[in-house]
């Protein structure tokens, strides 16, 4: 198992809490993490069949068979056990009695917030981060390849062909996944879809393009961009606004999860192929939100990131939380620093004086520049856990 950052906290919070819930996709190693962290207790998968309609018949019989706890993988499988851990947990609150993991966050966060409501801890683990691939030894020496390569941890633990890996990924999960979810009719539509949102990278979200490109309804569109977020394929990036901000940009931005799965969308294949993309930015702009999004959820804190945009076009990638103000990041796939890529950092500094608490570039490049205002930082920094 490649060590998870994630792992210290969820230790921590299981000697806390009788019951510990981690979400997140498909392949993002929750199950290695939770056997990994807790080795003594049962594991039972509710994808198997028989336990599945064990838990689903007799859920009480079900849990009896686990008085001292136990790991119960893909719990909205069965959506009724939480109810019934409900009253098991509060006749012993024993702290880390049971790991629960789901891959279907609003079905799954719905059961728990109703049912466990103050007797779980609730982590949400991604796929690797560049510092986890790299304490592994696993990374790529180029910018393109690790875009390639993505961060799912089968990946990199079997030296997997990226492109292969998600094919398989995008039919065995994905499709399986939104059928089990939504009524999901004409799967070839559905996959168009999918892949017109990978060419969205980046951009502002456009639900009324969106539908009109992929031949759907605006309140499909919706529906099934709810259902990316739902199996935790996509993100959306919101806007930081204040009361004053009328002028400032309402919607978010779309970015994916995981760089491979977008780059098999785009129908890329091999490293060139990605550098010499139209989408090549944006990949590298998906790919240094996603970290930073990692690097809060594996410190416990919330996915609180934010975007700046006004309507006259002037941007700030990226807003980290620090205390009540933001730590600012302008990114640059660009391996030449260029005078251009301090604007609307110096221009929302200006504008909004106090709102931030420091800011950088983060750039394609490999050397570092210690800037007066805004320090140059290369993407392969990004390599070192953060503090």
């Amino acid at each position: 198992m490649i060590p998870r950052h994630i792992q210290p906290l969820f230790v921590r919070q299981a000697s806390q809490y009788p019951v510990v819930t981690v979400i997140g996709p498909r392949q993002s190693g929750k199950t290695t993490l939770a056997k990994a962290s807790f080795p003594d207790k049962p594991y039972v998968s509710l994808e198997d069949p028989d336990v599945r309609r064990f838990a689903l018949e007799d859920p009480r019989g079900f849990l009896a068979g686990y008085s001292s706890g136990a790991i119960l993988d893909e719990i909205q499988r069965a959506p009724e056990l939480p109810s019934y851990l409900q009253s098991l947990v509060d006749r012993n609150d024993t702290p880390g009695q049971f790991i629960l993991t789901g891959s279907q966050q609003f079905e799954l966060m719905t059961q728990v917030t109703q049912s466990l409501a103050g007797r779980t801890a609730l982590l949400r683990l991604l796929p690797l981060t560049l510092a986890e691939v790299s304490s592994a030894e696993r990374t790529h020496k180029s910018l393109a390849s690790t875009l390639l390569h993505g961060f799912y941890p089968r990946i990199h633990d079997k030296d997997l062909d990226p492109s292969q890996t998600m094919g398989d990924y995008f039919s065995t999960y994905v499709e399986r996944d939104l059928r089990q979810l939504a009524a999901v009719q004409d799967l070839r539509q559905f996959e168009r879809f999918v892949r017109l949102c990978a060419g969205r990278t980046g951009q502002l979200l456009n639900l009324s393009s969106l539908a009109n490109d992929a031949g759907i309804s605006q309140p499909t569109a919706r529906a099934w961009i709810d259902l990316l977020q739902t199996s935790f394929i996509v993100h959306l990036l919101p806007p930081w606004h204040t009361n004053a901000g009328k002028r400032l940009i309402k919607a978010p931005k779309l970015y994916f999860h995981d760089t491979a799965l977008a780059c098999w969308l785009l129908g890329l294949r091999t490293p060139e192929q990605v550098q010499r993309d139209p989408l090549w930015g944006a990949l590298f702009e998906n790919f240094v939100v996603i970290e930073a999004l990692k690097d809060r959820l594996n410190a416990g804190e919330s996915a609180e990131l934010y975007f700046y945009r006004d309507s006259e076009g002037n941007e700030v990638d990226l807003f980290i939380p620090v205390g009540r103000q933001f730590h600012a990041v302008e990114i640059k796939a660009g391996a030449t620093v260029n005078p251009d890529y301090f604007k609307g950092l110096n221009r929302f500094d200006s504008h909004f004086p106090g709102v931030l608490h420091g800011g950088c570039v983060v750039y394609g490049g490999e050397q570092g520049q210690n800037r007066t205002h805004w320090p140059v930082h290369p993407w392969q920094q990004l390599r070192h856990k953060p503090q």
